[in-house]
């Protein structure tokens, strides 16, 4: 299982494609077989087909939805005898209550325990002898499980998922074994690893109201005081047909797809899902600055613009420019400050893909001998000039390439289309959306890059994180 960073880890829709693709048939004779489905279907298991939306120029996304809520995207890819299991449940640690951060993260490893009628371990070794990979994430918006598999094992999974939606075994020895995992987990990943610590220190400093603010392992106090109590509110809450999606990629087909589907899933009820009290963050109008002491040999310089939401119009035009500045080799920042003014070790940048605003990352590390003062320095500079000159088109261009190369990387296996489906689906409601965006990109020039950088990097909405480098015990942040 993994838990991601701030930092994790996304052609146009064309009514030709629509008339001449022959899997369009299949979704066009649905009711045929689905009114067969239904007649025998239990309760909650009734499906409904909703549409078909393209995927790229060969391919599609077939959207069923169950009586109970759930959401079921098929996307048929017989590449290879491989399916991709997704199934994203919207719930993250924006979701979480005072004093209660990290259960959303503590639940992903909760559910790989034991389930009613299997014990605890059985559920990795059922799909390790089918040849299955399996993984798991949570994040600020979303937690998903995903499960890579030989086609003929592909029943297996999809009981195996169904179970612990609804049977999960939640009691006081796995809970507390758990939760002392998680806590190792938080000592090496953030209160360990300078990275780690000082994006939570970023984010705490940049948000002062948004559940965002909150680390998405949870604070080290909340993660020791979960109750199974807890747990079990959670699970019951937001582990539910209604607040879930399962995306199925690969060698398959809906018709054969479905009814193990209804079977597997169509007796489980939904549940009555809170209406969700995220507090918007108040605008940041003066910069703010914290100066930190880590152990590390040299010092860094960390910045966070609030940025856009994901689904904005601006989110694709500000990850291209961001591209433009800090992407690769042939970039802006690392041009200036690694390979001419030789002051810098490393620069990046992020632009956060969350449902609500969040922030653009800068990330810095000074050669030896150098301050962070002079690296802000240098990404003021740079900052200035792209809020006063245009870009030129062959930067543009440049920008352009390692964005689509990025999304056509991700598409490569079964695994990552499902992965991008989920994703945009989850966080946008449109499960190709990952198309729209670089169409968006395609569109985009001079003019529009300097106005986002006008408007997004100002210095009065950062925050900035100094990173000294420890010289005794003693001085540890």
């Amino acid at each position: 299982m993994s838990t991601p960073s701030r930092q994790p880890t996304p052609g146009s829709r064309s009514s030709r494609l629509r008339k001449s693709s022959s899997r369009y048939s299949a979704a066009e004779r649905a009711p045929q077989w689905l009114e067969k489905l239904n007649a025998t279907a239990p309760g909650y298991g009734r499906v409904q087909f909703v549409e078909t939306v393209p995927f790229g120029a060969t391919l599609a996304v077939e959207r069923y939805r169950l009586a109970n809520g759930l959401e079921v995207l098929v996307c048929e890819d017989h590449s290879a005898p491989i399916v991709a299991y997704h199934t994203w449940f919207r719930v993250g640690s924006r979701h979480e209550r005072e004093g209660k951060t990290g259960l959303a993260h503590l639940f992903e490893h909760l559910m790989f325990n034991e389930v009613e009628g299997r014990r605890a371990g059985e559920f990795d070794r059922l799909l390790e002898e089918a040849g299955a990979e399996s993984n798991a994430s949570t994040w600020l918006d979303w937690t998903q499980y995903n499960i890579s598999v030989p086609r003929d094992q592909l029943g297996l999974v999809i009981g195996l998922e169904a179970e612990r939606m609804w049977r999960l075994v939640l009691r006081e020895p796995q809970v507390t074994s758990e939760k002392e995992v998680v806590a190792n987990e938080r000592r090496y990943r953030v209160e360990d690893d300078v990275e780690g610590s000082v994006s939570e220190t970023l984010w705490a400093t940049a948000f002062s109201r948004h559940a965002y603010r909150a680390p998405t392992i949870g604070w080290m106090e909340d993660i020791q005081g979960f109750t199974t109590e807890d747990c079990a509110e959670f699970y019951r809450t937001y582990y539910a047909p209604n607040n879930a999606t399962v995306v199925v990629v690969g060698d398959v087909t809906a018709a054969r797809l479905l009814p193990r589907i209804v079977a597997a899933y169509g007796e489980i009820a939904p549940s009555t899902l809170p209406l969700e009290d995220v507090q918007p963050e108040p605008p940041q109008l003066e910069e703010r600055r914290r100066e930190v002491i880590k152990p590390t040999a040299t010092e860094k310089a960390v910045l966070g613009y609030h940025g856009p939401a994901f689904g904005d119009y601006d989110h694709p035009i500000l990850s291209l420019l961001t591209e433009i500045l800090f992407g690769g080799r042939a970039s802006r920042l690392h041009q200036r400050l690694i390979r001419e003014l030789e002051i810098a070790s490393d620069v990046r940048a992020f632009v956060g893909p969350f449902k609500d605003p969040g922030l653009i990352e800068i990330f810095a590390s000074a050669r030896e001998g150098h301050r962070a003062e002079e690296l802000l320095t240098v990404i003021d500079r740079e900052l200035e000039r792209v809020r006063d000159e245009p870009i030129s088109e062959e930067e543009i261009e440049r920008g352009r390439a390692r964005f689509e190369l990025g999304l056509l990387a991700g598409l490569e296996t079964v695994d990552g289309k499902a992965s991008t489906i989920g994703f945009h689906e989850t966080l946008l409601g449109r499960p190709a959306a990952a198309f729209e965006r670089l169409e968006a990109i395609r569109r985009t020039g001079a003019s529009e890059l300097r106005r986002v950088a006008r408007r997004y990097f100002d210095r009065s909405r950062r925050s900035v994180i100094l990173v000294r480098a420890q010289t005794s015990a003693s001085e540890a942040a």
